[in-house]
């Protein structure tokens, strides 16, 4: 229904995506294609590894950790408690084990998304907001900068990311013209260029630091949601798609809606950051 979060978990060699409507973890391991799903007790918008084992995942009523094959799900707050319309959106953690996620509207019309950083001692702290819709984040890979997306204002922002955590400087790297849909989720390589899913565009698109288009992957659905680069040379993207909202007309163009894909596009990526709490 609305496939997001890809996961690459290399002791496992398999992939981790979501289903945020019809709320479920899924995982595949793409060298024997066994496949396993967990349906989840409400929406779900992020899934993060944690480093001493198991995952954070962001719920519609807050964080959570989980425990996927103990099928245990502890609840631990969050920060949106007196907003009963929002929802944790995307979330990622960086090299330093700090979380990074971001809220939205899940009406999709007010401007009372935000985005937060969890530390390790599980207090959260919000940096910034405004947002209708979060997506993102993503980091550089000497972690000195933070992407996050504004996505109905069609703006991908930077921030220059301190060691200690702090955010300073936001600017707009790239603005998305409308006949390209809205960016979505992303993710970097290890060139340092970011890779932007397109809703609505039919696409990827890489930029490269400076904010200049280096290329764009064409794909045969419109909805595309997130990526990840995964594999045993991290040379792969998982990219995600949704079905959502599309009449009988468009899923006859697209049968592929809410498919996951593989594309090998051979430039390495990182691997996931793993929560330090």
């Amino acid at each position: 229904m609305l496939g997001e979060g890809p996961l690459w978990l290399a002791e496992e060699g398999a992939l981790y995506w979501l289903d945020i409507k019809a709320p479920a973890v899924h995982r595949v391991v793409p060298a024997t294609g066994a496949r396993q799903s967990w349906p989840m007790p409400e929406r779900i918008g992020f899934l993060c590894p944690r480093r001493g084992g198991g995952f954070i995942g962001g719920l519609k009523s807050g964080l959570a950790l989980i425990d996927l094959d103990g099928g245990r799900i502890e609840p631990f707050g969050g920060p949106e408690t007196d907003l009963p319309d929002n929802r944790l959106n995307d979330g990622k953690a960086d090299a330093a084990g700090r979380l990074w996620f971001g809220s939205m509207d899940d009406n999709e019309v007010a401007p009372t998304g935000r985005l937060y950083r969890l530390d390790a001692d599980r207090s959260w702290r919000e940096l910034d907001d405004g947002y209708v819709v979060t997506n993102g984040p993503a980091f550089s890979p000497d972690g000195g900068r933070l992407y996050h997306t504004d996505t109905f204002a069609r703006t991908i922002h930077a921030f220059d990311l301190s060691p200690d955590g702090e955010l300073d400087n936001k600017r707009p790297f790239v603005t998305i013209p409308a006949e390209a849909g809205y960016p979505d989720g992303m993710t970097v390589d290890a060139e340092g260029h970011l890779w932007v899913a397109h809703w609505g565009g039919w696409r990827l698109s890489r930029y490269r630091p400076d904010g200049s288009l280096e290329r764009i992957l064409p794909l045969p659905v419109s909805q595309v949601t997130s990526c990840a680069f995964g594999g045993s040379d991290l040379e792969t993207l998982y990219i995600t798609t949704a079905a959502i909202g599309l009449g009988e007309a468009a899923l006859r163009d697209q049968p592929l809606a809410g498919g996951l894909f593989e594309v090998p596009v051979g430039i390495k990526g990182l691997p996931p950051g793993r929560y330090a709490g």
